[in-house]
């Protein structure tokens, strides 16, 4: 995996990553309160004490109006980790923290968000980054304010997850790694007046007026584009006047799929009007920014006023924030400096919209607003978008796209086709799916935006070829596509209106030669896991978004399970070896029968079968009982046989025995009933073990030595109060015969502990060497 830096457009959410990444490693203060000013709270939430289990994930959703000014987050966690240990760790056990606007994280789909976590560089100056998500190992403690100046007025989500990587996914027969616990306070505050927002609510913002004026004229727009309807916004007053270095900011709100978004100033002037000056010399800085307050140093679109209005090509839908910076009014004005103190003018913002079914240049394409399909017996949110009244293909949900193509084309070169469609809030958890298949090559290109028209220069998403498409996008993912056919998703779609635009090159020639059907689905889980895993969904820890994963079997994991982690054949082999393995426990009932052991040879019987039974049913063969109960019962049986040996290994009386196998049996069912899987188990049992066999050791010693004792009465007269010689001979020889099989029990279980730890991250090949060693240890 190579560290290169994420090549990016411009997004609102620059500055935030920047905090968040200083937040977590403790090089950044929090802003100061809010107190005193003007504010209350919108929401606040506090996430009692949750434990990710290994293999896990937990996402919190975060809702920012409009009118919010900041957001503070308290969060602390019981991983103890810092940059330097975090690069020793494996990512499949490494806990990770994500961030991403609009939508949920998913650190699994690429390695380059982790490698800029584990990166020991700093960050010299602002990370640009677009549809990425970032992502950190999980801090101790964090504590961050983000106010409306640094992040955009949306949806933000946060995604725990305890390891990263194919694995996580992956079906498991046992799961060893460790647990984490975390405990969060988030609560977001907001304006109480609506014109007055910013760090501190102390900012006031002048809310456009805005009107429609009817058709354009090719003259009187400024594209020059005919058959546009225009949307003429001013501020209240007649002119906004302001010093050198001082900023006005307005607010508008795009409410409509909008061509363009030009920014102008009209009758600009200098104050006091005897003043003598060029007032053409001025530079009149306009910064332009979506769902957030833009400053000169984070913002969209910026330009100089005075020299030519600002020109937005396509924005998206929703809340847009102007800046007016007036700069260098003392120095360009020469003579006139203790005069002039402030520069005026009108602003003007004009949104040029095409007609209702139209887009693109000269408003000359087709734009079709797709129609929600839910459907039947299906999770929320699953649907597909088809087109009102179009040639629909009733039995594939597919629609035909010729029909549908517009007809112009700008130099006889290409025409562009738009399809709009909306993500209802809450399914950002879904997968967007895009489909296109013809009889012959297709000539398309396919653009996806969130919130605006895509264009050549402006999108999210794109697919051109094989070869040219979004593929180095996290969140774009590429299913056999050919010349005839394309097929995409774009993972954990943001929700909001999105717009996937056709752009159908060499036009002028005869569409009707071919037939290409197109489909646009809302779907669950990608490729429904490849056909390798189920897939689940749940909700948030909010409850307000629900998303869906893949849960993998055995052989393959990832997030849509098509990495095969293990191969078919090897499959096949670890299978049959591990469940024929337990046919090693006839050894030990054999052996346990002939020396009428009954007891034990129940234990090693019942052991071999009941293991057989279950890693017949893990790996996907049969299952008599349900996973849970023969889970427990191999488990249970195991620590049962290991114990008994030891046990077996004293020659106290029955009675004693049957005592410690009372004793035994209820605790280790405590044991293989809850987590079982556990790795000190094995310890466990061998101290119960030896533990069984010291106690049957001293019942055995004092039982001889109290054979040998005479009665109170003679033992007074008689000074042979110890043993004989001859009797601690033969206890010394029985001890010293036993503790030889004590070592050689001892030796096979440190073999197995030793398989079971060399393999907590790789393959599963291992349980055939624990069944043989518990084999092995049944015929001590």
């Amino acid at each position: 995996m190579a560290e290169n830096s994420i090549l990016c457009s411009v997004s609102s959410l620059t500055l935030s990553i920047f905090i968040l990444f200083c937040c977590l490693f403790g090089h950044c203060n929090s802003v100061e309160q809010l107190g005193g000013y003007d504010t209350f709270t919108i929401s606040s939430f506090k996430y009692p004490e949750t434990q990710i289990r290994p293999f896990d994930m937990h996402y919190i959703r975060v809702d920012l109006p409009p009118w919010f000014s900041s957001m503070s987050i308290a969060l602390k966690s019981s991983v103890n980790l810092d940059i330097k240990s975090a690069k020793k760790v494996p990512k499949s056990v490494l806990p990770m923290i994500c961030f991403r606007d609009g939508s949920l994280p998913l650190p699994d789909v690429s390695s380059t968000s982790l490698e800029v976590a584990l990166s020991n560089r700093s960050f010299d100056g602002i990370q640009v980054l677009q549809n990425m998500e970032q992502c950190y190992p999980v801090p101790r403690n964090m504590t961050m304010k983000l106010t409306n100046e640094q992040i955009s007025a949306r949806v933000l989500y946060f995604g725990l997850f305890n390891g990263v990587g194919p694995t996580r996914t992956q079906s498991k027969m046992i799961v060893r790694n460790r647990a984490y616990s975390f405990t969060a306070n988030i609560s977001v505050e907001g304006c109480t007046t609506s014109t007055m927002q910013g760090q501190y609510c102390n900012q006031t913002i002048e809310l456009l007026s805005c009107a429609r004026s009817g058709n354009s004229s090719g003259n009187g727009s400024v594209s020059g584009f005919f058959n546009q309807s225009m949307v003429l916004c001013r501020n209240n007053f007649e002119t906004s006047c302001h010093g050198d270095g001082e900023m006005k900011i307005y607010s508008l709100e795009i409410l409509r799929i909008t061509e363009s978004l030009t920014i102008s100033v009209q009758n600009l002037r200098l104050r006091p009007l005897d003043s003598i000056g060029n007032s053409s010399r001025i530079y009149l800085m306009c910064f332009a920014r979506y769902g957030a307050m833009p400053l000169a140093t984070l913002h969209d679109y910026s330009g100089d006023l005075n020299q030519s209005p600002l020109v937005i090509r396509f924005p998206k839908v929703g809340q847009w924030y102007i800046s007016i910076l007036a700069l260098h009014l003392a120095k360009e004005i020469g003579g006139a400096l203790s005069n002039v103190s402030k520069v005026c003018y009108s602003l003007e913002v004009q949104e040029l919209e095409c007609p209702l079914g139209k887009a693109g240049p000269n408003c000359s394409s087709e734009r079709y607003m797709l129609q929600t399909v839910l459907r039947k017996y299906s999770t929320p949110f699953e649907s597909y978008y088809l087109p009102d009244g179009g040639d629909v293909i009733s039995d594939a949900l597919n629609f035909h796209l010729e029909p549908l193509l517009s007809n112009y084309s700008v130099g006889g070169l290409d025409s562009w086709t738009y399809f709009l469609l909306d993500v209802p809030r809450g399914a950002a958890g879904g997968n967007l799916h895009v489909r296109l298949m013809s009889d012959r090559k297709m000539n398309y290109e396919i653009y996806a935006r969130n919130g605006g028209l895509p264009s050549l220069i402006n999108w999210d998403y794109y697919y051109v070829n094989k070869t040219s498409s979004s593929g180095d996008s996290v969140f774009f993912v590429l299913y056999n596509s050919s010349d005839e056919k394309v097929d995409f998703y774009i993972l954990y779609v943001k929700e909001g209106i999105w717009n996937i635009a056709l752009r159908h090159l060499n036009s002028t020639g005869d569409i009707s030669d071919g037939q290409t059907t197109m489909s646009i689905s809302l779907e669950r889980c990608p490729k429904r896991c490849s056909y390798h895993g189920a897939c689940k969904s749940a909700l948030d820890t909010s409850g307000l978004t629900l998303y869906s994963f893949c849960a993998c079997d055995r052989n393959h994991g990832g997030f849509d399970c098509s990495i095969e982690i293990v191969s078919h054949q090897g499959h096949i082999w670890q299978s049959i070896a591990l469940i024929a393995s337990n046919a090693a426990a006839v050894f030990p009932a054999f052996w346990a029968l002939r020396q009428k052991a009954f007891a034990e040879w129940v234990v090693y019987t019942v052991s071999g079968i009941s293991s057989g039974l279950y890693h017949a049913c893990d790996v996907g063969t049969w299952c008599v009982l349900s996973f849970g109960v023969l889970q427990f019962m191999d488990f249970w049986l195991s620590f049962m046989a290991v114990v008994s040996t030891f046990i077996y290994l004293t020659t106290i009386d029955e009675v004693f025995k049957r005592a410690i196998h009372t004793a035994v049996a209820i605790l280790t069912a405590l044991m293989a009933i809850t987590k079982a899987t556990r790795s000190s188990n094995i310890i466990l049992v061998m101290g119960i073990g030896a533990f069984g066999l010291l106690l049957g050791w001293l019942i055995e010693f004092s039982t001889n030595y109290r054979s040998l004792s005479c009665s109170m009465g003679l033992c007074l007269n008689r000074l042979e109060r110890w043993p004989s010689r001859e009797w601690l001979q033969n206890l010394v020889n029985t001890v010293m015969k036993r503790f030889r099989w004590g070592f050689v029990l001892a030796g096979f279980i440190a073999l197995a502990m030793a398989a079971i730890s060399w393999n907590l991250e790789s393959s599963q090949s291992y349980w055939i060497w624990h069944r043989l060693v518990v084999s092995l240890l049944f015929g001590i």
